[in-house]
């Protein structure tokens, strides 16, 4: 068992290896418009410009939470109503910016949907993480958002990519 684990990590480690090798090569090479203007199916620049798009949906959700806690809405409520706006902004510019050099595996609409629905598990996570490390471990209630988008921002680039998005002509 323990050698099933040790083979997995080392391929997950040989790929973040050849990601950050990639990106590293841009920057180095100032290939800013590659990096981050030009349509692209890499999945390690995909990744790269998923981590701003992802940064700009956080600080939304993030604000839209601490506002509407400050005006006395319940931290799990305003959790959620921060997730959906930035859930909302993070599908826009993941379709225009992340993704577009990747064709939708099914309708507009279906796609949306679909969208919604590994946001809605994204959710999920997240009020699950920030009321564990909010409300069972004391942790406040900013950090707890913090650490819960971590860990839901691999499930949601992982899903979108896989589930939503394919090579044109795969």
């Amino acid at each position: 068992m323990s050698m099933i684990f040790s083979v997995a990590f080392a391929a997950a480690e040989g790929y973040t290896d050849t990601v950050m090798k990639k990106l590293i090569f841009l920057l180095k090479h100032f290939r800013l418009r590659e990096l981050f203007v030009e349509p692209t199916q890499d999945g390690a620049v995909q990744f790269f410009r998923s981590v701003f798009v992802g940064g700009a949906a956080f600080l939304t959700d993030t604000a839209v939470l601490m506002l509407l806690k400050s005006l006395g809405v319940h931290y799990l409520l305003a959790a959620a109503a921060g997730f959906i706006i930035g859930t909302a902004l993070n599908y826009i510019l993941t379709r225009h910016f992340v993704f577009s050099a990747l064709e939708p595996r099914m309708s507009r609409p279906f796609e949306m949907a679909v969208f919604l629905a590994i946001s809605l598990v994204g959710l999920g996570l997240t009020e699950l993480l920030v009321w564990f490390f909010a409300g069972r471990l004391g942790i406040i209630v900013l950090l707890s958002k913090t650490f819960s988008a971590m860990i839901v921002y691999v499930w949601n680039f992982l899903a979108r990519r896989f589930i939503l998005y394919r090579q044109p002509g795969g």
